[in-house]
């Protein structure tokens, strides 16, 4: 038995990782012949989804990030040629109209000529010249720094001073989007404090250019650039509202309401504002066929369809994807690319990264 153990299990394991050894040197060289199973076949069919079309309501409401910020000082114009003859009010508090200076003007008059009939000699006499005195009124209370001095010449027109109001208003900027929502809003919004009080009402509501350069704030969250600001809203503060300049704020502008009125999903239509396009199925399995219609209010999830669609109509969830080329750009083709690259066209180089690269 010992000679066995001695012996004959060594040996044996040394055959069996020998005939191992071989096996997988052959299997390395050869490579392994699978048969290959069968190829799969899709059994899945693409559906467009289709929807009806519904009545609902809709609530245009914008929603604008904002901060506080200081009202600049109204500037007092002159209302007429002459001098300064006399400030009621050079600095300090003062009222909506009351008058901060008198600005006079003389005006020539002709001197009266006399003729004896019996000499013929005449006698001029000069005559005073007429005296105008006008006020300059403060066009809104605040304090008051007139900037000129007594018996200075003004011209109409002319800056003459400041008032500064010492009030507050709340001011943001807008995308194109948001901009096209608002056409046509007036009159108040509902503004909200970052750490201040409770929502409130602010009054005198405007919109208009934004400033040169603008944004509509930071990275978001995709770490992509914000969106040019296209226009600027701007509404006062109430005198009762605690606020201070700087302070972050958030400005809620509803610019309409409609009630039972014909909606569909925003992804229904190609479009946004005043006029879209549609695609109506009218039957199962019938080709989706495009159509016109007119848009209305919208809350950026349905849009109000004003003209040219009937409830219970169906239409299609999503507009269709071209995946034409033409009246666009051929990404399959670089030669346009590569030759834009080579003559320096930035403009041609940027639609095509942008349309293929995303």
């Amino acid at each position: 038995m010992g000679a066995v153990r001695q012996y004959v299990f060594p040996t044996v394991r040394i055959v069996i990782w020998a005939v191992i050894a071989a096996a997988l040197v052959a299997l390395a060289l050869k490579g392994a012949e699978l048969d290959p199973p069968d190829a799969l076949q899709p059994t899945g069919e693409i559906t467009e989804s289709v929807i009806p079309v519904a009545k609902g309501s809709v609530t245009n409401a914008v929603t604008v990030p904002a901060s506080v910020i200081s009202d600049p000082p109204v500037e007092i114009k002159a209302t007429a040629d002459g001098v300064v003859a006399e400030i009621q009010v050079d600095d300090g508090s003062v009222d909506k109209d009351v008058r901060v200076l008198w600005i006079k003007t003389e005006e020539p008059v002709e001197p009266v000529v006399e003729v004896d009939e019996e000499s013929g000699e005449e006698t001029i006499t000069e005559q005073e010249p007429k005296v105008t005195w006008t006020s300059a009124l403060a066009p809104v209370s605040g304090t008051v720094d007139v900037t000129v001095l007594k018996d200075q010449a003004v011209t109409v027109g002319e800056t003459i001073g400041t008032v500064d109001p010492g009030t507050l208003s709340v001011s943001g900027t807008l995308t194109a989007d948001q901009q096209y929502r608002l056409v046509g809003a007036k009159g108040t919004a509902e503004v909200t404090l970052k750490g201040g009080p409770a929502p409130f009402t602010c009054t005198g509501l405007t919109i208009g250019e934004a400033p040169a350069g603008g944004t509509t704030g930071g990275e978001d969250a995709m770490g992509e650039a914000p969106e040019a600001a296209t226009g600027a809203v701007r509404c006062s503060i109430p005198p009762k509202v605690k606020a201070f300049s700087g302070l972050g704020a958030e400005i809620e502008i509803t610019n309409g309401n409609a009630k039972d009125v014909v909606v569909v999903p925003i992804s229904a239509v190609l479009g946004t504002s005043q006029t879209g396009k549609v695609w109506t199925v009218a039957k199962a399995g019938a080709e989706p066929e495009p159509r016109d219609v007119t848009l209305g209010l919208t809350d950026g999830l349905q849009v109000e369809i004003t003209k040219g669609l009937k409830p219970g109509e169906e239409i299609l969830e999503f507009t269709p994807i071209d995946d034409g080329t033409e009246g666009g750009v051929d990404c399959d083709d670089t030669s346009a690319y590569d030759e834009a690259s080579m003559t320096g066209d930035m403009e041609a180089m940027q639609a095509f990264e942008e349309e293929c690269f995303g």
